[in-house]
């Protein structure tokens, strides 16, 4: 029986058989501009010929499943016969879905994974569950880790021990992709150019030239500096669609630093909104947010935790999720941490070769596991038992 393991984000679906690889297709449907009526879902985006003013509908809001219309076109685009083909008679699923999530929610899932799709068996976990597995499976001499998941609607900080979550220690910060290109589309709006509708475009900018800061006050100072002795500034070319069909940084021997370019590029000039946007993450009180940042969270998070397993947690700190993509982030978390925390603690920050799909990997190692078929719910099950047998079964 083949085993579909699918990593349901806010932003991507990672979505592949057990014994395949994963893509990373995204989590929504989008309406361009130019074809009005048509609805594009998943992976179709790449048919979009001008993706400019892009308009996203989104499965989850606030991080949370709640347009079941429109997962279920994205689920049907998945598990069709252009994508993966899936025999559901034969097959069993591994979703993921969030921390404390609702059980209307789940009960949801549950009927449109067994009664509409039919899937012979089914386990729904948390991704950060996932991340700890696969953490302990590559270095099976640890026992605790505290997996720091930060994703397109929220940052999680979730310690583990033995496999087990420590619900004490779990902690959230409403901080995360999305916040973090709205609040460039903002900046960008207020100083440059109206972007506001520019989600997917902006998005892009944000992935190709932000950065987290070792030491914010510095490059502050250095990002206010004239012409060439400012470092930070950096000239983005916007796409036109036409000529241009990706934006890109110009190289810093290009940059012209007198003033306006002579070939009709739409440019952007981006200073300290370069670090000032991933900053967020760190000190979320700068745009008005009252919550810890990720390195004060971890340590607030593992001091809820009985002594004895705090020096375990400190020295196997795991960075998941799109955000810790950033230059500098797992340097920043490290550096952050340990200033706050004892001298005698050892501190390491661990960020996995490809931080996006860490948990689907997690999801593999878990179907191959010989456990795999005791932690499931068949469809006889649940057809015998109902939503109650799901609530038993599955740690969430």
């Amino acid at each position: 029986m083949a085993t579909l393991v699918l990593d349901n984000g806010a932003y991507t679906a990672k979505i592949g058989y057990s014994h395949e690889k994963v893509s990373v297709i995204p989590n929504c449907q989008f309406r361009s501009k130019t074809a009005r009526l048509k609805t594009f879902t998943a992976n179709q985006i790449d048919e979009v010929k001008d993706p400019s003013g892009l308009f996203y509908i989104l499965p989850f809001q606030k991080g949370y499943l709640v347009n079941w219309d429109v997962q279920r076109k994205v689920w049907d685009q998945l598990f069709g016969r252009e994508m993966y083909k899936v025999d559901f008679a034969d097959t069993s699923i591994l979703i993921t879905e969030p921390y404390f999530n609702f059980t209307s929610i789940q009960e949801s899932m549950n009927e449109i994974l067994f009664e509409e799709y039919q899937f012979q068996a089914a386990l729904r976990i948390n991704a950060g569950s996932l991340s700890a597995h696969k953490y302990f499976q590559d270095n099976s001499s640890e026992l605790c880790c505290i997996v720091v998941d930060s994703g397109y609607s929220f940052t999680h900080i979730v310690p583990y021990c033995r496999g087990k979550k420590m619900k004490d220690g779990i902690c959230r910060i409403n901080v995360g992709g999305k916040l973090l290109t709205n609040h460039l589309k903002e900046i960008i709006s207020y100083r440059q150019l109206h972007v506001m509708d520019e989600t997917h475009v902006i998005n892009q900018v944000k992935e190709d030239v932000c950065y987290v800061s070792q030491d914010f006050y510095k490059d502050m100072e250095i990002a206010k500096l004239k012409g060439e002795d400012n470092t930070v500034m950096r000239d983005y070319v916007l796409p036109d669609f036409s000529t241009i069909k990706k934006g890109f940084c110009k190289p810093r021997e290009e940059m012209n630093f007198s003033g306006k370019y002579k070939t009709g590029e739409q440019i952007l000039c981006l200073s300290n909104e370069r670090f000032a946007v991933p900053e967020t993450v760190f000190h979320p009180s700068d745009i008005g947010i009252q919550e810890m940042g990720i390195p004060e969270a971890i340590v607030n998070s593992v001091q809820n935790l009985p002594d004895e397993m705090q020096p375990h947690f400190f020295k196997n700190i795991v960075l998941t999720g799109g955000n810790t993509l950033f230059p500098g982030f797992r340097d920043r978390v490290f550096k952050d941490v340990r200033s706050l925390t004892p001298t005698d603690y050892e501190v390491s920050v661990v960020q996995p070769k490809n931080p996006v799909s860490y948990s689907w990997e997690g999801g593999k190692l878990l179907s191959d596991n010989p456990d795999f078929d005791e932690m499931v719910v068949t469809r006889e099950d649940y057809e015998e038992n109902g939503h109650c047998i799901c609530e038993e079964k599955f740690d969430i």
